[in-house]
C-alpha cells in the first residue's frame, strides 16, 4: 500500500523545483501560474529569492503547497493515486487537493490567507516554540502540565520518538525547557518562530479560516486521508472536514499517531511529496520496516518522467 506524505512550513528552501523546471516547461507554467492567481511573482521567489522573504509565513506556505501539488499531479500522471495520504500541519492542504477534498485554486488561496493570518499574530502574541530531544512525549507532556494547568504550554507537535515540539507563551516555553533539561532531554532548541502555533493562541487563525472554508465547496475524500488533529481518518461530511481544518491551526500536530495509524490500515511503502526530507527522517525513527522515498532523490526517476507528461 503507497502512502503519500506532505512537508509543512520550514522544509521551503531557494531553488526548490529547480530540477522539476529545467525538466519541464508545463512544471514552471504551473508555478507561474499559481503566482499570478495569488498576485506575486511565487516561482522568482522560489528560485532565485531571497531566504528571508521566502521563509514569510505568508510566502513559504503557498509556495510548498504549489510545489507539491506539481510534483504530485507528475506522479498521478505516471502512476495514479496513492492509496492513502496525509499531511503536516501545512501539508494537510495539499494531502487534501490529492484526495479531491479541496480544490487547488482554493487551497492555494486558503493557505495564502492561513499564512497572512499566521503572520500577523507574529507581532499580538509574546509566544515561542522549541523542540525538545531526548525525552518521551508523556514526560514533556508532564512537564507542560507542571508549568501550567492552564495550557499557556503545550506539546504542539509529536513528530517522532524523542522529538516533540512544545508551543506557548515564551517565557512558559523556556520554563519548560529548562525543566526539560533538568529531566534529561538530550537536547532543547527554540524556534525561529515568533507565534506559538498549534497552541489555543491561535485560536483567531481558526476563525479566520472558518469563512473561507463556508465559502468554497468542500468533498468527501477519495482516499483516505489522515488528520493532524485526531490522527485518525477524516470523515466524509464536509462540515466535519471544514471543523477539522479550522481546529489544525491551534491544535497539536498528532503526526507520529497519524503514521502509525497508516501503518496500520497498511501502508508499507511511503512518498515523501513535496521540498525537503524532514519527513523521510521522521519516519525513520518511527519504523524502519517500511520503505521511504522523497522526490527529493532522483532515484524516484521522477526528474525525467517529467518530461512525459501531456498538457
Amino acid at each position: 500500500m503507497v502512502a503519500w506524505i506532505f512537508p509543512g512550513q520550514g522544509s521551503q528552501y531557494v531553488g526548490m523545483g529547480k530540477s522539476f523546471c529545467d525538466e519541464s516547461p508545463l512544471f514552471r507554467e504551473f508555478l507561474e501560474l499559481s503566482g499570478q492567481l495569488l498576485g506575486f511573482d511565487m516561482l522568482t521567489m522560489m528560485l532565485e529569492g531571497q531566504e528571508d522573504e521566502l521563509k514569510l509565513t505568508h510566502n513559504a506556505q503557498p509556495a510548498i503547497l504549489s510545489l507539491s501539488i506539481a510534483i504530485s499531479d507528475a506522479l498521478i500522471e505516471r502512476w495514479g493515486k496513492p492509496d492513502i495520504c496525509a499531511g503536516l500541519s501545512l501539508g494537510e492542504f495539499s494531502a487534501l487537493v490529492v484526495a479531491g477534498t479541496l480544490r487547488y485554486a482554493d487551497a492555494l488561496r486558503l493557505v495564502r490567507l492561513r499564512g497572512t493570518a499566521m503572520q500577523q499574530m507574529m507581532s499580538s502574541e509574546d509566544g515561542t516554540m522549541a523542540a525538545i530531544i531526548g525525552l518521551p512525549e508523556k514526560v514533556v507532556e508532564e512537564i507542560c502540565l507542571e508549568i501550567s494547568s492552564s495550557e499557556e504550554v503545550i506539546v504542539a507537535n509529536y513528530n517522532c520518538p524523542g522529538q516533540v515540539v512544545i508551543s506557548g507563551l515564551s517565557e512558559k516555553v523556556r520554563s519548560a525547557m529548562n525543566k526539560a533539561m533538568e529531566k534529561g532531554a538530550k537536547k532543547c532548541v527554540e524556534l525561529s518562530v515568533s507565534a506559538p502555533f498549534h497552541s489555543r493562541y491561535l485560536r483567531p487563525v481558526g476563525e479566520v479560516l472558518r469563512e473561507f472554508l463556508n465559502g468554497i465547496d468542500v468533498k468527501p475524500p477519495e482516499i483516505p486521508v489522515i488528520s493532524n488533529v485526531t490522527g485518525g481518518l477524516f470523515p466524509k461530511d464536509p462540515n466535519a472536514i471544514r471543523e477539522l481544518l479550522i481546529e489544525q491551526a491551534y491544535s497539536p500536530v498528532k503526526w507520529e499517531q497519524s503514521i502509525r495509524k497508516m501503518i496500520e490500515l497498511g501502508a508499507d511503502r511511503f512518498v515523501e511529496v513535496g521540498p525537503g526530507k524532514v519527513l523521510s527522517g521522521f519516519m525513520k525513527k518511527i519504523d524502519r520496516s517500511v520503505s521511504v522515498e522523497s522526490t527529493e532523490n532522483e532515484g524516484l526517476g521522477i526528474l525525467k518522467e517529467l518530461q512525459e507528461i501531456k498538457n
